[in-house]
C-alpha cells in the first residue's frame, strides 16, 4: 500500500497472478475506473477495487456451465456496486450447475437403461448413414466424426462398402448422443466404451468421471462430474464474497 491506497501488486499479490492480469481485468472493465495520482499518474487502486477484482479473478474462470453469460452479468454488476443483483445472479448460476448436474445424471441413468438392454432400437433393419442421421436428428458429418474418434465402428456393406447402421449400432449412437448433450467429452466417452467393447463390467459413473494414466489429452468435460461438483464449489466462494463486498459498502455508506 502507499500512501493510503493500493499498487497493482497489491492486488496482483492477492490472487497470485501477474500485474498484467490486473491490467487487463481494468481494460476489460471487469473493477470499477481507476483514478490517478495526479503528481505521478500512479493508479490508485481502492480496497473495493481489491475485494472486487478477487471476485472477478474468481468468476471468470472455464468452464461455464450453461453459459457464461450470467457470470459476466454478475462481475458487472459487482463492479457497479449493485451487490443485491451480483447475489441474485450468482444464484442463478448456481441454478444453471445444477441443471447441468441433473442432466449429467440423467445422462448415466439413460446409459445404465441400455447397458440393462431396457432401451428399445427405432429401427430394426440396417439403414444407411443418411437413415441413421435422421432416425437420431444428427447431421451426417457428426455420425461421421464420433466414428473418426473411434466411439463407434460401422459395419460396411461388402457390396458396396456403403455404411450400415444396424439395431445395436443406432441404440449405442443414442447414448452416445445422450452423453454428448450432456457435456461428456469424446474421450470420457471412449473411455467407457472401450470397456464395454472389452466385455468389462464397470461403474460408469466412475468409468466416465475417471481420467487413465495414459490419456494423452485432458479437458474439464473428461471428469465432467467433478467438474461441475467444482463449479457448485466455486459459487459458494463467489457468494461469501458477494456478502463481503456488501458489508463493506454497508459500512462505508455508514460512516459518510
Amino acid at each position: 500500500m502507499r500512501k493510503g491506497y493500493l499498487t497493482v501488486k497489491d492486488l496482483a499479490d492477492a490472487v497470485g497472478c501477474h500485474v498484467n492480469t490486473v491490467h487487463l481485468y481494468e481494460a476489460w472493465g471487469f473493477i470499477p475506473p481507476v483514478p490517478r495520482d495526479p503528481r505521478n499518474n500512479y493508479r490508485q487502486y481502492s480496497p473495493y477495487h481489491l475485494e472486487q477484482f478477487k471476485l472477478a479473478y474468481l468468476a471468470l474462470k472455464y468452464p461455464y456451465p450453461g453459459g457464461k453469460q450470467v457470470v459476466l452479468d454478475l462481475v458487472k454488476a459487482a463492479r457497479d456496486q449493485n451487490l443485491d443483483s451480483a447475489l441474485a445472479l450468482a444464484l442463478a448460476y448456481r441454478a444453471q450447475i445444477e441443471a447441468e448436474i441433473d442432466q449429467a445424471e440423467a445422462a448415466i441413468e439413460y446409459l445404465e437403461s441400455w447397458l440393462a438392454g431396457e432401451e428399445r432400437p427405432r429401427v430394426e433393419k440396417p439403414v444407411t448413414i443418411g437413415g441413421a442421421a435422421e432416425v437420431l436428428n444428427l447431421t451426417r458429418d457428426t455420425l461421421r466424426s464420433w466414428e473418426r474418434d473411434g466411439l463407434i465402428t460401422v459395419q460396411r456393406d461388402p457390396k458396396n462398402s456403403y455404411r450400415q447402421y444396424g439395431p445395436k449400432a443406432i441404440g449405442r449412437l443414442r447414448v452416445i448422443r445422450v452423453l454428448v448433450n450432456a457435456g461428456y467429452s469424446h474421450m470420457a466417452i471412449l473411455r467407457l466404451m472401450l470397456q464395454l467393447d472389452a466385455g468389462k463390467q464397470v461403474d460408469p459413473r466412475q468409468v466416465l468421471d475417471t481420467v487413465r494414466a495414459d490419456d494423452e489429452i485432458f479437458h474439464l468435460t473428461d471428469q465432467w462430474l467433478s467438474a461441475l461438483a467444482g463449479e457448485v464449489d466455486r459459487t459458494k466462494r463467489m457468494v461469501t464474497q458477494i456478502h463481503k463486498m456488501r458489508l463493506m459498502v454497508g459500512a462505508n455508506q455508514g460512516s459518510t
